[in-house]
């Protein structure tokens, strides 16, 4: 299997994003991307619409329900959240949906800023291969991959994807 080039599937995500936003009759969003991948998903995104907007930038660390078995990630930094969440319409953007949780620790930070008026979920990859009902109102690709598999992102520029294989824990 070959992983998609994201330069490929960023203009048709902009399109959907558009589209999703239009129906909503949501006319100024605020895009937040989740560090660090998402982020810079999240800027190729803003890129393409041509618009002048803010990018908030989340860190989940703190928020994961994994933190006590994974520890402190040694590249922790804080969120930086340039706007008010209360009452505001959020196109929250990562780089790889796989079990959901990233998006629960980021939903939890969020609500702790405020309660948004919605909150739009934006994926360059969905490895459908979730452990919370959690699904994407854009996605640029959809993979299954075998149980040791991952992809990750590489970039911020340009934006490359890449296979990864687990260590077998024998």
């Amino acid at each position: 299997m070959t992983l998609p080039n994201p330069d490929q599937l960023l203009p048709e995500m902009a399109s959907a994003l558009d589209r999703h936003l239009n129906s909503r009759a949501v006319s100024e969003p605020r895009f937040i991307g989740i560090r660090t991948g998402g982020v810079w998903v999240a800027q190729a995104l803003l890129e393409r619409r041509n618009k002048n907007e803010a990018l908030g930038i989340l860190d989940v660390s703190f928020y994961r329900d994994d933190f006590t078995q994974n520890g402190l990630h040694p590249q922790v930094r804080p969120s930086e959240l340039p706007f008010e969440i209360e009452g505001q319409h959020l196109v929250l953007v990562d780089d790889v949906l796989m079990s959901g949780r990233t998006i629960r620790a980021a939903l939890n930070e969020l609500f702790d800023y405020g309660r948004p008026a919605s909150v739009s979920l934006v994926c360059l990859l969905d490895l459908n291969a979730r452990e919370l009902p959690i699904r994407p109102d854009v996605v640029g690709a959809t993979l299954s991959l075998a149980p040791d598999q991952r992809v990750k992102l590489l970039g911020p520029t340009p934006l490359t994807l890449e296979f990864q294989t687990l260590a077998s824990a024998n």
